[in-house]
């Protein structure tokens, strides 16, 4: 198998379409055709079934896929390697929600002046997405609350910080001692969307006491959190350094628990594949580094 056959192939996988994908590659529906119909007679096996004039990828093609784009981003990353040696280009990060207003804006500002010829593009977003774009190779480098666990990647800590609760003032957990996860329970609760680090937490530590976890609201928002806990519609749990200037402004309450469990650790994360330039082990370094 060629670089030409992993390109026809990911452009094939991606569009589902070989008409689509020709298009893109700037080649004949039959070139393309043949090119996967090649790859398949050499490995023996099946890659696409053409079914109901559609096209659907099998097992083989699902397993194949992300190590072709790995490959294929590996021999472009050598190529442009060699060309600039690591002077100009593009590295593309994404964070978290929370390390996203708190830890990118530093670093890439420190990053940024000492490589003015780098462009940074960055995306924010919850871990699921950031592990998919990973995976899929969308992004170099990830960071985020938890390790984004998955067999392909490779995870380093940077830091940490935890959870605490909020509720609005005047609010009746205020008024105990020693509240734990069993006295929130008898309150609505305003959650992160699923896929997020926090939300994720949240859920693991409610089934380890056989608690539900039975949201009133979901947001990718933690500031319409924060407003709906300030109106009186329930309580959260987020990021300390998220909420701290509301708490310090009275806008609403923090309540402490009794639960240590709530503190969790911040990643770096990328493709075990992936080939750490100068630049991204610059950015991993200053990561730590802004961490501290």
């Amino acid at each position: 198998m060629t670089i030409r056959h992993m390109r026809i192939f990911a452009e094939v996988y991606k569009t589902k379409n070989i008409t689509q994908a020709a298009e893109h590659l700037h080649m004949t529906q039959p070139a393309v055709s043949r090119a996967i119909s090649e790859i398949e007679q050499n490995y023996g096996v099946r890659l696409f079934e053409r079914m109901h004039r559609g096209l659907y990828e099998t097992q083989a093609a699902a397993a194949l896929y992300p190590k072709a784009i790995h490959i294929l981003q590996t021999y472009e990353d050598l190529d442009y390697t060699l060309k600039n040696w690591d002077s100009f280009g593009t590295l593309r990060v994404g964070a978290s929600v929370m390390l996203g207003n708190f830890l990118l804006p530093q670093m890439l500002l420190r990053f940024q002046q000492k490589n003015p010829n780098i462009c940074v593009n960055a995306v924010i977003s919850n871990a699921e997405t950031l592990k998919q774009k990973l995976l899929n190779n969308e992004i170099d480098l990830a960071f985020a609350e938890e390790g984004l666990e998955h067999a392909d990647l490779v995870s380093r800590e940077i830091g940490n910080d935890r959870l605490v609760l909020i509720v609005p003032q005047g609010h009746p957990l205020l008024k105990r001692q020693g509240v734990t996860l069993h006295d929130t329970a008898e309150y609505p609760l305003l959650l992160r969307e699923q896929g997020s680090a926090s939300r994720g937490l949240v859920e693991r530590l409610f089934a380890a006491r056989a608690l539900a976890v039975l949201p009133l609201w979901e947001s990718a928002s933690t500031q319409a959190i924060v407003k709906g806990v300030h109106y009186g519609f329930g309580i959260s749990f987020l990021p300390e350094q998220i909420v701290r200037q509301d708490v310090e402004n009275g806008f609403v309450a923090k309540v402490e628990l009794q639960e240590p469990e709530l503190c969790r650790k911040h990643y770096a994360v990328w493709h075990k594949n992936k080939f750490l330039t100068e630049k991204m082990q610059e950015m991993l370094l200053l990561s730590l580094d802004v961490c501290e």
